[in-house]
């Protein structure tokens, strides 16, 4: 799989960065990574999809190859800073048709996406999506920061050094967020969430903290957009995921008729444990239209 870089300045004043396949005439993928990840850490799952689809994958602020861009500027800025970089870089593929994709944290900014620009995708597969319940959105906006939050202190306390990508995967192989990973799946994430730094071995290209800052923040009004879309939608999860993943998405499809559920093998990353099985699925779906 062959990728070509793309960057762009955006309105909120830093430069978002991504990648992109040759255009080929086929349709065209829009992908979003999850907090902590980048989109080339989904390369095992990705590869086999870019038969099927020309690719544009966007790293979202502070990941992969995008700038840190000082404070975060929110979930719903960035899905709209997604689109502004997509409008701007899409017409070279043409007018083919166009569909969506992410994972977790990706997965939610597709939604929102879908529900602002109903005309901008035929279709999307959200992959695990941390669709919030409405309780746990309104104690967030309560009670702030008075809420403990584990994900985002693990976030805060994550060492960011090491002295080689070799030491990266001892560390990581089995453990935490990475159990049950494919070994390509692994190796993808540490050879492009990493970067080299001279006298430093190699550092994650995200930085803890704005990991965190992601955790600690959330949507702007989630179940309204979700109730929008009008994008004919499937959302796959694992049947290992979080309980609230399972919950919220069995509460949006009973509520959206354009959503429907599918569950696969595996936890909340099972796209990285499953990547062909996973490519296979959101094939079908967004191809079933053509």
């Amino acid at each position: 799989m062959t990728l070509l870089p793309w960057s762009h300045p955006s309105s909120a004043g830093f430069t978002l960065r991504g990648w992109h396949s040759a255009p080929s005439g086929k349709p065209l993928l829009h992908f979003i990574h999850g907090n902590g990840f980048c989109c080339r850490t989904y390369e095992p799952m990705l590869a086999q999809l870019a038969e099927h689809f020309d690719l544009w994958l966007c790293d979202m602020q502070g990941h992969g190859e995008s700038e840190h861009g000082g404070a975060f500027v929110g979930w719903n800025r960035n899905a709209e800073l997604a689109v502004e970089a997509f409008t701007a870089g899409r017409g070279i593929f043409g007018e083919v048709p166009r569909y969506a994709c992410g994972h977790s944290f990706g997965g939610v900014l597709s939604s929102l996406i879908l529900a602002e620009h109903p005309e901008l995708f035929q279709r999307a597969v959200l992959l695990d999506p941390v669709l919030f319940p409405r309780r746990q959105l309104l104690l967030r906006h309560m009670l702030g920061w008075l809420l403990r939050n584990p994900m985002a202190e693990g976030a805060r306390n994550r060492r960011r050094h090491w002295p080689d990508r070799e030491a990266v995967f001892e560390r990581f192989q089995g453990r935490g967020i990475f159990r049950g990973w494919e070994t390509a799946a692994l190796q993808a994430h540490i050879q492009h969430a990493l970067r080299d730094e001279p006298g430093q071995g190699v550092v994650l290209r995200c930085e803890p903290g704005r990991e965190a800052e992601v955790f600690e923040s959330w949507p702007r009004g989630l179940w309204q957009a979700l109730g929008r879309i009008r994008t004919s939608v499937r959302l796959i999860h694992g049947d290992h995921t979080y309980p609230f993943v399972r919950q919220s998405a069995a509460r949006l499809a009973a509520a959206n008729a354009h959503v429907s559920v599918e569950q696969l093998p595996g936890g909340h990353c099972f796209m990285q444990e499953h990547s062909q099985l996973t490519a296979q699925r959101v094939r079908a779906f967004l191809l079933a239209g053509e």
